[in-house]
């Protein structure tokens, strides 16, 4: 009983990618916040669209990240 159940692995791999996928995507919207020198939440509430789409990019990377980590970890 060294060994770990295979399905158990891939639960935690999936979690620990997900998790991951996660942060980065935090990290990459504090990187642009403060390269860009403004809040994300007043662009956002004055309306400016461009800020909304790199937002829209960095969910859309997120999911993307995380439906791949998980569909290739609990085949």
């Amino acid at each position: 009983m060294n060994e770990l159940n295979p399905i158990v692995l891939n639960l935690i791999y999936a979690t620990c990618g997900s998790v991951l996928s996660l942060v980065i995507s935090w990290i990459a919207s504090v990187i642009f916040q403060n390269r860009m020198g403004f809040r994300l939440k007043d662009a956002l509430a004055s309306g400016n669209l461009a800020v909304g789409l790199v937002m829209l990019g960095i969910f859309v990377g997120n999911g993307i990240g995380m439906g791949i980590i998980i569909g290739l970890s609990l085949n």
